[in-house]
């Protein structure tokens, strides 16, 4: 496994997703990241399905050690101070004023560490009239305009994972690592501030564009009509999608595929923008087609005509596609509290090397110990 941040030591003090999907992804690249956890209960994500060990927990926490610690305990207190004080990076998801609070406001931790990368992620930003509202990924993704595009209005339901939240980490990581660099070259830390409302703003980029530059207001079937994209039910209740783009070829390769050579000389079928008129018309021909083959069959045939698709997947069968096998998508460690721990690996891969090692989520207050024998070399090394 390549660590390109092999030597950086992050201290997380996050709850939920935001934070700890943050660190993760450092955690990823091999930093050394140290989860702060409030004693007995540790980050209120571990008891989402009872115990403190939940698989709402286990997704954001992968490559990581914890260490329970009262930051109101001057015993405590002590500990993470030294742990700021050898760490470059902090990362914390609290409302802002509640990091002062606990005395992990950056102007305090600065002078424990004028190096330190200190990131603060909210729902709507450190100030200004919404700064202290409550935010979570709904919220969040409705503020900025995406939940526009991802409700059916003819049954309107929140739909999807938790976008806004995992984002937000996205954006808070490739923040944080802006700021390591340019301190690789300054020596002076930065402090690093990310919304949720910004992050998802910026996601839905394409959609402030279109209302800038045109005066349009996109809607949950903007875009899937323009890229021409289709799920289509099969014969046998599984489902295929499609993503026909912009290259007649593709059109003309589906044709085929579906044994309807004829389609394209359909008016209302014989050209893109004509196609992108009658969407709804050609989602009941194509539909009509596909609910007479199974799943397999549609997909070989497919396949054969070079068509842009692929099989419907849920998460029990995305990992067993011969594609993602050979990519090793799949990871397994051994869990801390026995059993095997499996997980999806990071997506990045250095010179060819596909990152498979990983240690599994840790058990609260697991590294304790190893923490602080580390923090007391560190002392007697000074010394």
């Amino acid at each position: 496994m390549s660590k390109v941040l092999d030597g950086i030591t992050v201290i997380e003090q996050g709850t939920f997703i935001t934070g700890p999907a943050a660190s993760m992804l450092l955690a990823d690249l091999g930093a050394n990241v140290i989860k702060v956890e409030r004693p007995g209960s540790g980050d209120p994500f571990r008891a989402f399905k009872g115990g403190l060990y939940s698989p709402h927990y286990q997704t954001y926490n992968r490559n990581k050690r914890s260490i329970a610690l009262d930051t109101k305990d001057d015993s405590d207190r002590a500990i993470f101070d030294d742990l700021i004080r050898n760490a470059d990076v902090y990362i914390q998801n609290f409302r802002p004023g509640a990091a002062d609070r606990l005395g992990a406001g950056e102007e305090r931790l600065r002078e424990l560490n004028p190096q330190l990368v200190y990131c603060a992620i909210s729902g709507f930003g450190q100030d200004g009239p919404a700064a202290q509202r409550p935010s979570y990924d709904t919220v969040a993704q409705a503020a900025s305009g995406f939940l526009n595009l991802l409700i059916n209005p003819e049954n309107p339901r929140v739909v999807g994972p938790a976008m806004a939240d995992s984002l937000s980490g996205f954006y808070a990581a490739y923040g944080i690592l802006g700021a390591l660099f340019e301190r690789s070259r300054t020596g002076v830390g930065r402090r690093v501030d990310v919304s949720m409302l910004e992050a998802m703003c910026h996601f839905n980029l394409d959609a402030f564009t279109h209302y800038f530059s045109e005066g349009e207001i996109m809607g949950p079937y903007s875009r899937p009509q323009v890229s021409q994209s289709y799920v289509m039910e099969c014969s046998d209740g599984h489902w295929v999608a499609l993503h026909m783009s912009s290259p007649e070829k593709f059109w003309q390769g589906l044709a085929r595929a579906i044994g309807y050579p004829e389609l394209l000389e359909d008016d209302r079928f014989s050209s893109r923008e004509r196609r992108i008129d009658n969407q709804e018309a050609m989602i009941e021909v194509l539909q009509g087609i596909f609910r007479q083959q199974p799943r397999d069959e549609w997909c070989a045939r497919l396949l054969a005509e070079d068509v842009p698709h692929a099989p419907m997947y849920n998460a029990s069968e995305a990992l067993n596609d011969p594609q993602a096998k050979h990519l090793q998508l799949e990871i397994k460690t051994e869990h801390p509290a026995g059993g095997t721990f499996r997980s999806v690996r990071s997506p990045i891969s250095y010179d060819g090397q596909r990152p498979l090692q990983m240690s599994a989520p840790p058990l609260l207050d697991q590294h304790r110990q190893e923490i602080l024998d580390e923090l007391n070399n560190k002392q007697l090394n000074k010394k």
